[in-house]
């Protein structure tokens, strides 16, 4: 079966991959509906010098996927949390400010002064940010959404992150594998990635 419309697909990226562009990566998606097959395309990509950490699979059969060691998506990456975190920092930016131009609108900074109404903001602001993350960490991620249909139907998605320089690499590969259907892409910044995620597990050891 095929998916015109992830084909067609031209994602929204967040600005904070936007950001990404300039590092010259990009992130192709592709649906495969047999993880042996996937597991040789990981091969033949690694043989071909892209490393593992750009190299990853969602599906549903956990089981297979640890049979046949693939890298797996990661749950900071199923989940929505960078979207909803960066979209409470702003509320809680606006919030922030609010309670300081309240404050000086009202005089208070002069009978008690600055300090315990910024220590306020800066409260209001972490705790508007902690819930938004908090909320992030329960929703799915929005770009994961797309491929519900194909993940419904047993079929497993393959992502894999490489330099604009070495997309022939990429396409060579694929196209060697008949089944594997590509699904879009988007800019991609992995050092940032890898770097919440790190970020993301340490939070998951830490957490009660």
């Amino acid at each position: 079966m095929s998916y015109p419309a992830l084909q067609s697909l031209h994602p929204v990226v967040d600005n904070v991959c936007l950001k990404g562009k300039g590092n010259g990566m990009k992130r192709h998606y592709f649906i495969g509906d047999d993880l042996a097959d996937l597991k040789q395309i990981e091969r033949e990509l690694r043989s071909r010098g892209i490393d593992t950490p750009h190299i990853r699979v969602l599906s549903r059969d956990d089981a297979g996927v640890q049979k046949y060691e693939l890298p797996q998506v990661s749950d900071f990456m199923k989940k929505d949390v960078v979207r909803a975190t960066t979209r409470a920092a702003v509320m809680g930016v606006a919030a922030a400010l609010l309670v300081l131009l309240v404050s000086w609108g009202f005089g208070w900074p002069e009978a008690w002064g600055w300090t315990p109404f910024v220590f306020l903001a800066i409260v209001v602001l972490g705790f508007i940010t902690w819930e938004g993350g908090l909320w992030g960490i329960q929703e799915p991620n929005r770009k994961m959404r797309r491929f519900e249909k194909a993940l419904d139907e047993g079929k497993h998605i393959l992502f894999v992150e490489v330099p604009k320089g070495d997309e022939h690499i990429l396409r060579s590969v694929a196209m060697e594998h008949r089944r594997l259907q590509e699904a879009g892409q988007e800019h991609a910044r992995t050092e940032w990635r890898v770097a919440v995620e790190k970020g993301w597990r340490r939070f998951i050891r830490w957490a009660p």
